[in-house]
């Protein structure tokens, strides 16, 4: 708009100079020269006004062309904003989800971290420790045997009191489980900063674990009360594996002692072969059971068969008896038959023929 205004004005200017030039032309020459000029100022003041109206145009159609340009462009950038604005909003609210799961694990591991400490605290403990290798002792043990298979702080014999004692039949008979381990001397070997304080270390573990062996064999293993061997239980499957990796003196000497060292995750498979084992055994005690049972209704039936006979021989006397009553009954029928055919008077008895004597004699010998 601001264009067209700027053209129109330069117009008017040129109108106004050729106006001037034609005042100038009219005072020097005559007045048809003046005409003549002012006829071709006219013409060209025509055609500027032309120019300027067709200019006018293409500037208005120019305009609205930029107008409906900007228009759309405007509407595209609010288009592209809104939809920028809405990730940018959806962003914003997975990042605030994914902060709360991190300040969520953040927690647990704060809170992970005071109860190492407090495990830490329990295991630095002698007698703490062994509470908690107890602790994880039964609830292996509870999760997998029945209450009857095993006890807790059972006394022995011997008047030592076994951490855990399972009720096995024999053989082998009933095991111990001891739940301490020396704790002290392995946390020295792993805290070995070098490799003389580390062969020290070593060497004190493998003493102690060796002494633990040994207390075991002797107190645990009672020939006549329990098996001929015992289990050494640690709570700690990095124990069990320094162990079997670099002591094998002590593992050997374990099994020459048949003290059987123990992981949680050992001990949980051969709580499981135990529990086939009582199984086993309780099969057999249901088999023995069934046996004692299937030879006392064998007697049962060798009693109803003899019964059986008694009473068939009951039946087949009966049977005859019931047959002898028959025939006399038939004979009882026949004689009150021939009674009925008698007539009685004097006639009638005058007229009876004399029985012959061997009809009387046959009637007689006739079974009874």
């Amino acid at each position: 708009m601001e264009m067209g205004v700027s053209v129109a004005a330069v117009a008017a200017v040129a109108v106004a100079i050729v106006a001037v030039v034609a005042a100038v032309v009219l005072s020097t020459r005559g007045r048809a020269e003046a005409a003549a000029q002012m006829a071709r100022f006219g013409d060209v003041a025509e055609q500027l006004t032309g120019r300027q109206a067709e200019l006018a145009g293409r500037l208005e159609q120019t305009q609205t062309g930029v107008n409906e340009r900007l228009d759309s462009l405007a509407k595209r950038l609010g288009d592209g904003l809104a939809q920028q604005t809405e990730k940018t909003g959806e962003t914003l609210r997975v990042l605030h989800e994914r902060l709360a799961v991190i300040d969520a694990a953040q927690q647990n591991i704060t809170e992970l971290s005071t109860q190492m400490v407090g495990l830490q605290d329990i295991l630095s403990n002698k007698q703490a420790r062994g509470a908690f290798g107890e602790v994880q002792l039964q609830d292996l043990v509870t999760g997998v045997l029945p209450p009857s298979a095993y006890m807790f702080q059972a006394t022995l014999g011997n008047r030592n009191r076994a951490d855990c004692l399972l009720k096995l039949p024999n053989p082998p008979g009933a095991i111990v489980i001891d739940a301490k381990f020396p704790l002290e001397s392995y946390a020295a070997l792993r805290d070995a900063d070098d490799d003389a304080t580390r062969v020290q270390a070593a060497r004190a573990f493998s003493a102690d674990v060796l002494n633990h062996v040994r207390a075991i064999a002797e107190k645990y293993v009672i020939p006549g009360e329990t098996a001929e061997s015992a289990l050494m239980f640690l709570p700690s499957e990095a124990v069990y594996a320094e162990l079997h990796a670099n002591f094998r003196n002590v593992i050997e000497e374990s099994y020459r002692r048949r003290v059987w060292i123990v992981s949680p995750t050992t001990l949980w498979a051969t709580l499981n072969t135990v529990r086939a084992v009582l199984k086993d055994a309780r099969m057999r005690e249901q088999a023995g059971v069934i046996q004692v049972e299937v030879r006392a209704m064998a007697e049962d039936v060798g009693r109803l068969d003899d019964r059986v006979g008694k009473l068939q021989r009951h039946f087949d006397q009966a049977t005859e008896d019931v047959r002898q009553i028959r025939i006399s009954t038939e004979k009882i029928a026949r004689r009150a038959d021939r009674i009925d055919d008698i007539e009685l008077g004097e006639d009638a008895v005058d007229d009876l023929p004399a029985a012959p004597a061997e009809r009387i004699a046959a009637k007689e010998t006739e079974p009874s």
